[in-house]
C-alpha cells in the first residue's frame, strides 16, 4: 500500500508540471543554470542573454497558479534574489519553500517562470518555465538556514496524523487536515519586552511562516523583527529570535523549540585580504555547552564546496569560540571590480561564501548550522602609476600607464591639451597598446616622438632640452562606462643643443659677424649690450644684417654704434665688435661672439663716449703744406704725430677751444684744424702770401640726454653715443653748403605711404622691399603763396655723401628718369589742412627696380621761383610740377633761389628679412 501512495502521488505531480507547461517555451540552451545544494534550490540566469532586456520571476504554486516574486514574498517564503559577483541573476529557495512541492521530505520541487521583455513595462513578454528538483534525505534533528534576507530554523517531530496508510482516500484529505492542524499551533516569542504568544496566522501577518511537513515543523522569521534581539557572541553581533512553537489537543501538548540565531556582521578588511568570522558556539543554541562537540566545518564559494581551501590561498581556521575564513584580496572564486569614488580610481572585491557547521550537544542530537554571505568590500582606492620608461637615446617617450583590472578600457588620451581618440592617435603617429602585468591586471604603453608638435620644449642651461609630455587619460570603467580621468606629465632632459660658433673677418672699412642661425629666436638671441639686437636696432645703428639658409651675416661698419675702438692711433684704428649670445628666457649670457680687427685710415674723426676726440686729418691743398704747422683753435693744441700729408690731433671737448652748440636732442661740439700761413712782410697791407687756405671743421654729435663718462668703453654699446659720430668739412665745402641752405628753407621727409598723413621719424629705420616705393616730400618754408618749389635733380647713392657714386639719377631738369635702377614718379598736392599752399610742396615716389639689398639715400636740389626777372639758364624757365603737368612758364620772369635736401637712410630689404 505504501509504495501504491508514492506512484500516486508521482502521477498527480507529473500531472500538475504539464499543466503549467501549457502556453510556455523551454529556456534556450546556456540561458539557466540549477543545482541542488545541500538543502537548497539555485539557479542562475547568463547575463549576456539578458543584455538590453528586462526580466521577472514567477514561482507556480501548486494550487494559486503564478506568483510575481517581490521582496515580501521572498523573505517570508525563503527565497533570494540577487546576483552573483559577476552580475548573473541568481535565484535560491529552500526546499522548505512556501511553494515547493514536498514528497516525503526527501524530493523537492519548485518551478519558476522567467518573463523576459525589451520593455520595462513587460509587455510583450516572452516566459521560460524552468523546474527544478531536489533530493534531500540527510535531515539533521535541527537545521539552521541563515540567508541573506531571512533566517530559517526546521526540527525534527512526529506531528500526530490521521493515518499512516498512504491512500487515495488520504490524500484527498490532506488538506484539510493539514488546515485544521495549522489552526491549533501558536507561537510564543521571548524578547527584551516580554513573552508573545499569537496564532501562526498572526505571525504570517508580521513577516514569519510556520509549517509542518510530515517529519519537521519550521519557522522562517525576518532580521530585526521586533521580536527579535541583538546579542553579541565573542565579538560577532547575532540576530536572535527566541522562540516556542505550542501544538495544542484536549489531550496532548506539544512545545518545540524553534530559537533561531544568525550573524549579521563578523566581516573585517585589511588592504590584502577580508575575514569573516561566525562563533562556534551559539548559546542561545547550545543550552549546555560542556556537551558541545564540533563534527565538521565546511566553507564553499557560491553552490560549491571547496574540500581544500588552501590550494586556492583561502584560510579557514576555528578554534572553540570562532570560525574564521580569511580570503585574500582578488583570491579565485571573487572579482575585482573597479570604481570611481570622488574622482578617485579604485576596486572593489565581491565573492559569494557559504559555511555550514555541524555539531552535537546533549540536547539536540545533531544540528546543522549553514550561513550563506556575499562579501564586498569597501572602495579600495588604487592610485594608478605612470612608469616613465623613456629611451632618451632613441628620443621617444615611453611611458607605462597602470596597474588597472581588466574591466578598464582606454577610451580617448589628449596630448598637449589636444583630445584624440584612439585611432587618431594612431594616425597621428603615435603607438598606444595594452600591456599585462605579472598581478594579472593591465596597463596601456603611450609612445611618443620627442620631435612631435604636441611635445613641449624647453632650453635649459646651457646646451639641453627639456622635453615635456602632457597627457590626459580618458578610461572607462565595468559595465556601467563610468568615466575616469587621470592627468600625467612626463619630462626627460637631454644634451641636445649644440651652442653657436661665431666667425669673424673684415674688409677695409667694415667687420663681420657670420653666425649660425639655428636656435636663434628660439632659444638664444643676440644682444648689443643689454638691449635686444633685432633688425630695426641693426638698422638704426646703420649695421647690415643679411640670413641665408645657415648663417646671419653682420656687417659692422668701422664708425658705427657699439663698435670698441681699443687702440686709435695716426692713421692706424684697432676696433672691436661684441654681441652676446643669451637665453631667450632667463637672459643668462652663454657667450659673447667678437670680431677684432686693424685698419688703416688716412682720415678719419673718433668721438669717445668720455669726451675724447681723434682725429687724422689728410692734407689735401695745392700747393702742399707743412702738416706739422696745423693746429686747433687753441694754438698750443699741435698734431700728436704727423706726416707729409697727414697730421693726428687727439684731444678733450672741454679743450683745445672746443665749442658746443644743441640741435635737437644732440649736442655738437665743434672744433677746427687749420694752417698758420707764413706771410711776406710788406711795408703796406695786404700781406703776401704763398700757402693755400686750409681749415678743417671737426664736429662730435652726442646725444643731449646722455652724459659723457669716463673710461674708454660704453656701459651700454647700443644706447652709448655712436663712437665716429663726428663729421669733418673743408671749410670751402662747408660755406658753399651753408650758403644753398641758408637761402631756402626747406625741409625733406618720408611718407609711410601715398597718402602722405603719416612720416617716419627722423631716426627712425624705413624698411622698404624691392620695387616698394618710397614717398618722398619736399616742404618749402614760404609765406609768400606766389612761391613755387621745383625739385630740379634728384638721385639716390648709397651713402650721405652727394656727391659718392654710385649715383643713380632720378629727376633731371625736373623730369622724371626711369633708369634700371631706379624710377620716379610726381605725385599730385591738394589742399588739406596741412598744405595751404601747393605750390610749396612737391612728392616724388621713388621705386627700386633691381632686387639688391641695400642702404640708399635721396639727394634733391631744388628750386623756388617767384614771379619776377627771368635769367637765362634759370631753373625756374620750363619747370614741371608733375610727370602729367609738365608746364612751363613762357611770359613769366623768376628769380630762383636753390637748395638742397637729404632723405634716408632706407633700407631695401628681402621680404622674408622685413
Amino acid at each position: 500500500m505504501e509504495a501504491v501512495g508514492y506512484s500516486v502521488y508521482r502521477i498527480w505531480l507529473l500531472f500538475l508540471l504539464f499543466w503549467l507547461g501549457q502556453g510556455r517555451q523551454m529556456a534556450p540552451p546556456g540561458f539557466v543554470e540549477s543545482s541542488c545544494r545541500s538543502r537548497i534550490f539555485w539557479m542562475k540566469l547568463n547575463k549576456l542573454l539578458l543584455r538590453g532586456k528586462f526580466f521577472q520571476l514567477e514561482i507556480n504554486d501548486p494550487y494559486a497558479g503564478p506568483l510575481l516574486l517581490d521582496e515580501k514574498l521572498a523573505s517570508r517564503c525563503g527565497y533570494v534574489l540577487s546576483e552573483d559577483v559577476w552580475g548573473n541573476p541568481v535565484f535560491r529557495a529552500s526546499v522548505l519553500g512556501c511553494h515547493v512541492a514536498n514528497e516525503a521530505d526527501e524530493l523537492f520541487s519548485l518551478t519558476v517562470n522567467i518573463k523576459v521583455s525589451s520593455f520595462l513595462s513587460m509587455r510583450a513578454a516572452v516566459t521560460y518555465t524552468y523546474p527544478m528538483y531536489c533530493f534531500y534525505s540527510s535531515w539533521a534533528s535541527r537545521e539552521i538556514m541563515c540567508e541573506e534576507n531571512y533566517m530559517e530554523v526546521s526540527v525534527k517531530t512526529d506531528v500526530p496524523a490521521v493515518s499512516n496508510d498512504y491512500t487515495v482516500a488520504w490524500m484527498s484529505a490532506l488538506p484539510e487536515t493539514q488546515n485544521v492542524a495549522y489552526q491549533l499551533w501558536q507561537l510564543m516569542f521571548v524578547s527584551p519586552s516580554g513573552r508573545k504568544i499569537i496564532t501562526v496566522s498572526d505571525a504570517a501577518k508580521l513577516g514569519y511562516s510556520f509549517n509542518n511537513t510530515l517529519s519537521r515543523v519550521y519557522l522562517r522569521a525576518p532580521y530585526h523583527s521586533n521580536e527579535s534581539d541583538i546579542s553579541m557572541v565573542s565579538g560577532v553581533n547575532m540576530n536572535i529570535v527566541t522562540s516556542t512553537s505550542m501544538y495544542r489537543q484536549r489531550w496532548l501538548l506539544l512545545l518545540i523549540d524553534t530559537t533561531v540565531s544568525c550573524p549579521v556582521d563578523g566581516i573585517s578588511f585589511t588592504d590584502t585580504a577580508l575575514t569573516w568570522t561566525v562563533p562556534s558556539v551559539i548559546p542561545t543554541l547550545v543550552v549546555q555547552e560542556s556537551t558541545f562537540l564540533s563534527k565538521n566545518i565546511l566553507m564553499g564559494v557560491d553552490d560549491q564546496v571547496i574540500v581544500n581551501p588552501e590550494e586556492k590561498n583561502y584560510l579557514l581556521e576555528h578554534n572553540e569560540t570562532l570560525i574564521r575564513i580569511t580570503i585574500p584580496i582578488g583570491a579565485e572564486g571573487g572579482k575585482l571590480k573597479s570604481s570611481i569614488s570622488g574622482g578617485v580610481y579604485g576596486i572593489i572585491y565581491s565573492i559569494d561564501l557559504f559555511l555550514e557547521h555541524t555539531w552535537t550537544d546533549a540536547d539536540w542530537q545533531t544540528t546543522k548550522y549553514t550561513v550563506i554571505k556575499s562579501i564586498t568590500t569597501p572602495f579600495m582606492p588604487q592610485i594608478p602609476t605612470v612608469i616613465n620608461n623613456t629611451l632618451p637615446e632613441e628620443r621617444l617617450f615611453n611611458v607605462a600607464f597602470g596597474h588597472f583590472l581588466p574591466d578598464v578600457s582606454l577610451v580617448t588620451i589628449a596630448i598637449g591639451n589636444v583630445p584624440f581618440t584612439l585611432r587618431e592617435a594612431q594616425h597621428q603617429g603615435f603607438k598606444i597598446y595594452e600591456t599585462l602585468f605579472s598581478n594579472r591586471t593591465k596597463g596601456f604603453i603611450l609612445q611618443v616622438s620627442f620631435d612631435d608638435p604636441y611635445v613641449l620644449k624647453e632650453y635649459i642651461n646651457r646646451n639641453e632640452t627639456k622635453y615635456t609630455l602632457l597627457i590626459n587619460y580618458t578610461l572607462s570603467m565595468g559595465p556601467e562606462m563610468t568615466l575616469y580621468y587621470h592627468s600625467a606629465e612626463v619630462e626627460c632632459v637631454i644634451a641636445d643643443i649644440e651652442l653657436p660658433e661665431a666667425a669673424g673677418y673684415c674688409d677695409e672699412e667694415n667687420m663681420y659677424l657670420a653666425i649660425p642661425t639655428f636656435g636663434l629666436h628660439q632659444y638664444w638671441n643676440l644682444y648689443l649690450g643689454n638691449k635686444l639686437l633685432n633688425r630695426h636696432v641693426a638698422l638704426t645703428n646703420g649695421y647690415l644684417a643679411v640670413t641665408n639658409s645657415t648663417h646671419l651675416i653682420l656687417q659692422i661698419p668701422l664708425f658705427a654704434a657699439g663698435v670698441v675702438y681699443e687702440e686709435v692711433s695716426f692713421q692706424k684704428i684697432k676696433a672691436r665688435f661684441d654681441v652676446a649670445l643669451k637665453k631667450v628666457r632667463t637672459m643668462d649670457t652663454l657667450q659673447m661672439f667678437s670680431v677684432r680687427c686693424s685698419f688703416n685710415y688716412s682720415e678719419f674723426i673718433v668721438c669717445h663716449p668720455d669726451g675724447t676726440i681723434m682725429v687724422s686729418a689728410q692734407m689735401k691743398t695745392v700747393p702742399a703744406i707743412d702738416m706739422s704747422k696745423t693746429k686747433l683753435r687753441d694754438s698750443s693744441c699741435k698734431p700728436r704725430e704727423h706726416d707729409e700729408r697727414h697730421a693726428f690731433f687727439k684731444f678733450h671737448v672741454t679743450t683745445c677751444g672746443t665749442s658746443a652748440r644743441f640741435e635737437g636732442d644732440h649736442i655738437i661740439y665743434e672744433n677746427e684744424i687749420s694752417y698758420e700761413k707764413e706771410t711776406l712782410p710788406e711795408q703796406s697791407i695786404p700781406t703776401i702770401t704763398r700757402d693755400p687756405d686750409y681749415r678743417l671743421t671737426v664736429s662730435c654729435y652726442y646725444r643731449a640726454k646722455e652724459t659723457l663718462v669716463l673710461g674708454a668703453f660704453a656701459s651700454d654699446p647700443s644706447t652709448s653715443p655712436p663712437f665716429g659720430s663726428g663729421t669733418m668739412v673743408p671749410r670751402s665745402n662747408i660755406a658753399a653748403h651753408r650758403r644753398v641752405r641758408q637761402a631756402l628753407n626747406v625741409v625733406s621727409r618720408v611718407s609711410k605711404d601715398e597718402s602722405f598723413i603719416e612720416f617716419y621719424e627722423p631716426n627712425m629705420a624705413i624698411l622698404k622691399q624691392p620695387v616698394e616705393p618710397v614717398f618722398l616730400e619736399v616742404e618749402l618754408k614760404d609765406k609768400s603763396p606766389d612761391t613755387e618749389l621745383y625739385l630740379e635733380n634728384c638721385w639716390v647713392t648709397g651713402s650721405l655723401e652727394s656727391n659718392s657714386s654710385p649715383r643713380w639719377n632720378i629727376t633731371v631738369d625736373g623730369y622724371e628718369i626711369n633708369g634700371s635702377e631706379y624710377a620716379a614718379e610726381f605725385c599730385p598736392v591738394a589742399v588739406s589742412p596741412r598744405v595751404r599752399h601747393p605750390s610749396h610742396f612737391k612728392r616724388l615716389a621713388v621705386r627700386t627696380l633691381a632686387h639688391r639689398l641695400e642702404q640708399v639715400y635721396v639727394h634733391c636740389l631744388v628750386a623756388a621761383c617767384s614771379p619776377t626777372n627771368t635769367l637765362p639758364g634759370s631753373p625756374c624757365t620750363g619747370q614741371r610740377s608733375s610727370s602729367s603737368e609738365r608746364k612751363a612758364f613762357p611770359g613769366h620772369s623768376a628769380v630762383s633761389l636753390q637748395g638742397y635736401v637729404l632723405a634716408g637712410p632706407v633700407w631695401i630689404v628681402d621680404p622674408d628679412l622685413r
